[in-house]
């Protein structure tokens, strides 16, 4: 009856050997294929046919046939890539899902190879009705498989994971076929993908010439599906990929979680790269309530994707960055206080998980800082400086329970965070580097009581000021540094260094001044004052400057020899020790040698009988300074007689003596009731002589204990009125002024003219007043 048979079928019935085992006869396949192209029109009869005889061989466990009708179907799609394609393509994917719902794991791998084979052709003609939903899932859930054999296993993982790969290829470029970026499709591969790029090692029993480890093939396959993610597919991509981290607790340790998005930033588009960034803070933000070690994690995977991050910005908000991570910090010092990271008081935190976070989030700051443009990296200093507590202003930052001592450990990790910054800053232009607005606070902070903050600061004074990189070398315990061995420079100070000089050169001398004298000062903060002075001599001098900088180390000695400052031993061998290197420095930047010869001179002879005055004995001997251990102002001055430097000797005949401002006095206060008690002892109306200093000291004490008891118990009202008062009292004040300023001269007549309006109680109106 085969006569009877439609020619097309008989053609198909011809392919297929008496013995499955000899393969598809290769002659009639041909024939096949001809009379196809010959009449486009029977294709999908042709398919149709080739499907029912598969699927019955499916159902007999005639699997040798099976795979025959497979291989005819796939050089049919392979010779037909026109129009009559898609005549074709329904059935192959109906037959791709019977063998794919079948158990058997051979049939699954045949289907997915063939589904590859098919995404890689390129169709002339769009297709409105196809569907690969099944397939994404079917390919998902063998990403997953758990079969007993291990070969078996990664065989069927990497077919899943192939055939996502074809349909990411099938599917991300054709607008009229199915949105593969729907979150309901990424859900589904991204898990898929991440399980298997958790695997690095291959099985050794395993066929990798063939087919590849899982890890590999996954590694591939997401590479392939972020580098084709366009702008609005970014988030849809990521945010399984935070999911399956969470759930599967893969934040902690840093490794898998680090190398998933080193993948991302090296395959996704430059320009997208600040949505990742984005996706990230937001989900660290989400996570505020987490584990410290979650946190952690997050915040470690942003310094790697800020370190990968290319385009030098970090996109729109770049404050946002830094202000989410420095959001974090201030939870921590909440968290680390309370010993809870919730507010119901729950789940446990130690500092030391704490402590760990912290230094995630400053490492994070600094290398965000470093992909930024200089200007910017001032603009993220200046608002790090704002975010600061300000003596004696801001004294409680965070939480109400945080107190004094979470504004200090706030204080010292957003130093810390400055130091971050600073240290890679590289500007030519100290005035950009340093504006009024920055140099001002940050200044204030040289003369805490905190000795770490003190340090903090002057580390980033130098940082900032050091354009050549030399305090690392400048960093050696010796005052006989040899100054060739730096990095100078070769012409004189720019204009730009002159007005920085000429605007902030004698604020910076009195903060040293004045940070020689913190008795709470150890052998790391006199080496900073050294490499502090050294920096600003090696990249700020010229022959103006070197004279004031060495007034003001004439000054320092005098403050270590004199009885009237109450320093301790360590304190005076400490700024005689910078002191002594520092004018070691100084002399080998220009001076005239028998300068050089003099401070050389005084070193030879502490190093001899009095070691402990240099920085390499700062900590040992006792205090000892006799004539010859001293630097003599007079022997400095006929060093530089007959030099460059002999016009501005004449400043040595004034001693150097900072001028104590307010600022330097608020700075010591640390909480609004030590402010107040300082604006109680300037006020004009006490009392100008008491009997003794004793007696003064005593009341003024008992003042500030009054003020502070009043502002710590007393009722919010009565501290308005009395703040109110103190304001009717200052405006009486200024209103007398003011009359006295605009009343008018005496009539020559002996009537006084009669009294104008003052200019400040005229009534101008609305519309004259901008």
């Amino acid at each position: 009856m085969d006569f009877i048979k439609p020619r097309y079928k008989r053609l198909v019935d011809n392919i297929f050997p008496e013995d499955p085992e000899d393969g598809l006869v290769k002659a009639n396949m041909e024939k096949l294929t001809f009379f196809a192209l010959s009449a486009p029109e029977k294709l999908d009869r042709i398919a149709a046919y080739l499907s029912e005889r598969l699927t019955r061989d499916l159902n007999r466990h005639r699997y040798g046939y099976v795979c025959i009708a497979m291989e005819a179907l796939e050089q049919l799609l392979l010779a037909c890539h026109c129009q009559s394609i898609n005549l074709l393509v329904e059935s192959f994917l109906g037959t791709l899902r019977l063998l794919l719902e079948a158990d058997k794991p051979h049939l699954h791998i045949l289907a997915t190879n063939s589904f590859v084979k098919f995404a890689n052709i390129e169709e002339d003609t769009p297709s409105y009705h196809r569907s690969y939903d099944f397939l994404v899932s079917r390919f998902s859930e063998m990403c997953h498989s758990e079969h007993d054999d291990p070969d078996t296993q990664n065989k069927i993982r990497v077919s899943g994971i192939r055939g996502l790969q074809g349909v990411v290829r099938k599917t991300v470029d054709n607008e009229l076929q199915v949105n593969i970026w729907e979150p309901r499709h990424m859900e589904q591969i991204v898990p898929a993908l991440l399980v298997n790029l958790e695997q690095h090692t291959p099985n050794d029993r395993y066929d990798a010439l063939l087919y590849g480890s899982p890890a590999e093939q996954t590694e591939v396959c997401f590479r392939e599906l972020l580098g084709r993610a366009a702008y609005g597919h970014i988030n849809n991509a990521i945010r399984p990929v935070l999911m399956h981290l969470d759930s599967h607790s893969l934040w902690e340790g840093r490794g898998f979680a680090v190398r998933c998005f080193q993948i991302i930033m090296y395959s996704i588009q430059s320009q997208h790269s600040h949505l990742v960034i984005q996706q990230l803070l937001g989900h660290l933000d989400a996570n505020s309530r987490s584990p410290a070690s979650v946190r952690a994690g997050i915040v470690e995977v942003l310094s790697e994707v800020a370190v990968i991050e290319a385009t030098g910005s970090v996109g729109p908000t770049v404050l946002e960055v830094f202000n989410t991570l420095l959001r974090q910090l201030r939870q921590s010092v909440d968290y680390q206080l309370t010993g809870y990271y919730d507010n119901a008081g729950k789940h446990k935190t130690t500092s030391s998980e704490e402590e760990t976070l912290q230094d995630a989030v400053i490492r994070t700051i600094g290398s965000f800082a470093n992909t930024l443009p200089v200007y910017q990296r001032s603009e993220v200093m200046l608002f790090i400086m704002g975010k600061i507590p300000v003596p004696g202003i801001y004294p409680a930052l965070g939480s109400p329970n945080a107190g004094f001592e979470g504004s200090r450990m706030i204080q010292v990790m957003l130093l810390k965070s400055l130091l971050q910054v600073s240290e890679r800053y590289e500007s030519s232009n100290l005035l950009t580097a340093l504006p009024s607005s920055f140099l001002e606070p940050l200044l204030s902070f040289t003369l805490m009581e905190d000795p770490e903050i003190r340090l903090l600061v002057l580390s980033i004074l130098t940082s900032l000021i050091d354009r050549r990189l030399n305090k690392e070398m400048l960093s050696v315990h010796s005052a006989a540094l040899d100054v060739s061995s730096l990095e100078l420079k070769e012409d004189r100070s720019s204009r730009q260094d002159i007005l920085f000089m000429r605007k902030h050169a004698q604020r910076l001398y009195r903060h040293v001044f004045l940070a020689c004298k913190e008795d709470s000062s150890g052998r790391s903060h006199y080496q900073q004052l050294f490499i502090l002075l050294a920096v600003l001599s090696v990249e700020l001098a010229n022959e103006e400057v070197m004279v004031d900088l060495i007034r003001l180390v004439l000054a320092l000695q005098e403050l270590a020899s004199s009885n009237q400052e109450p320093l301790t031993p360590l304190n005076r061998c400490g700024v005689h020790a910078v002191c002594a290197a520092a004018l070691s420095v100084m002399s080998q930047l220009g001076p005239p040698p028998p300068l050089q010869q003099h401070v050389a001179q005084v070193i030879e002879s502490r190093r001899k009988d009095a070691p402990h005055l240099l920085p390499e004995n700062i900590l040992y001997g006792e205090l000892k300074v006799d004539q010859e251990f001293l630097f003599v102002q007079s022997k400095i001055c006929e060093a530089l007689t007959a030099s460059s430097y002999s016009s501005h000797c004449e400043r040595f005949n004034t001693p150097y003596t900072p001028q104590l401002t307010d600022e330097d006095r608020l700075a010591k206060r640390k909480s609004v009731g030590d402010v107040v008690s300082l604006q109680m002892e300037m006020d004009p109306q006490s009392p100008e002589t008491m009997p003794s200093v004793g007696f003064v000291e005593e009341e003024e004490r008992r003042k500030r204990l009054e003020v502070v008891e009043m502002f710590q118990t007393a009722p919010f009202e009565e501290i308005a009125a009395h703040c109110g008062s103190r304001a009717s009292l200052l405006q009486s004040k200024l209103d007398q002024v003011f009359d006295l300023i605009i009343r008018p001269p005496p009539s020559p007549s002996g009537q006084s003219p009669p009294r104008s309006t003052p200019l400040y109680e005229m009534k101008f109106p609305d519309l004259c007043v901008y």
